[in-house]
């Protein structure tokens, strides 16, 4: 029976696989494809630097080359993440390459990725730091922009792209849906005292019209965003550069340290693996072994 099932493979019968592209350009296009405007562009630039810098061919890439790469990386032009990450995309595209066939060898696999000190511990603010730029924020479209980013940990292209046909109702509070990362859709549970300011900064608005509006009446950009995010930053007193994407980081955290389970937090902010929500664990640990010692 083993014998019957193997001579109907494809191969045996003749069949040959599609190619799934002709040149580099193709493949390139073929793994950006489906993930944000924002990973595409990073991404890009990080391939379009290593194909620069190695001048031939993908197929004509040697191990040695892809070890120059990541040796010329580490000039100090780049920050150690930046050259992780710019590492990281090129092994993402070789893997791809050869898992459709148009590359014989995962050429990339042996190379080493060199380690960096994750920073994201610097990036998270104390409670009170948010409360204090929440409090501090007179105008009604910016405090409810601020709430939503922190309380729902949306990404700032999540927060932009948002209509009031994306909330719905549930019992005295509410839910919001915001279609995220390779399009994604998740929704999430708004506490009560957040459904109610939501209501009431909608009036009479439409059920098309964007959430959070510009004076043009479109949705806000994500620059626009984070020009209102660092003015209730330095509002409140706080000297770094604070991103949109910080109060997303405070969210997870906060949530973790007040007895949120991982995965909730996972599901919340929508994060394909729960290594990702991990990190804010080991960001702000709750116990160390530290604490035991007769110091």
């Amino acid at each position: 029976m083993e014998n019957a099932i193997t001579k109907i493979e494809p191969a045996n019968l003749g069949m040959s696989l599609p190619q799934q592209a002709d040149n580099d350009g193709q493949l390139l296009a073929l793994w950006l494809h489906g993930r944000s405007r924002h990973t595409q562009r990073a991404y890009r630039a990080d391939v379009e630097r290593f194909m620069v810098m190695v001048a031939k061919p993908l197929h004509h890439v040697t191990l040695g080359d892809l070890q120059q790469f990541s040796t010329a990386l580490d000039s100090g032009i780049l920050k150690p993440a930046s050259i992780h990450r710019a590492l990281s995309a090129v092994k993402s595209l070789f893997a791809f390459g050869h898992r459709l066939g148009y590359l014989p060898f995962d050429t990339a696999r042996p190379l080493l990725l060199p380690g960096f000190r994750d920073g994201l511990a610097d990036r998270i603010l104390d409670e009170a730091q948010v409360q204090r730029m929440l409090v501090l924020e007179n105008q009604p479209r910016n405090h409810m922009l601020l709430t939503l980013l922190y309380v729902a940990g949306l990404r700032v292209s999540e927060l932009c792209s948002l209509k009031w046909s994306d909330l719905q109702p549930r019992h005295d509070a509410g839910q919001v849906t915001v279609c995220g990362k390779r399009n994604k859709t998740r929704t999430i549970m708004l506490p009560a005292s957040v459904w109610h300011q939501l209501v009431a900064l909608r009036g009479d608005a439409d059920v098309d019209a964007p959430m959070f509006r510009s004076k043009k009446k479109h949705h806000l950009s994500p620059m626009q965003v984070w020009r209102i995010v660092r003015k209730a930053a330095q509002r409140a007193g706080i000297e770094k550069l604070v991103s949109p994407h910080w109060m997303r980081h405070g969210h997870a955290s906060h949530a973790l340290e007040r007895g949120a389970s991982i995965s909730l937090v996972q599901a919340t902010l929508g994060h394909s693996s729960i290594a990702t929500t991990g990190r804010y664990l080991h960001a702000r640990p709750t116990e160390s072994s530290s604490m035991y010692l007769p110091v």
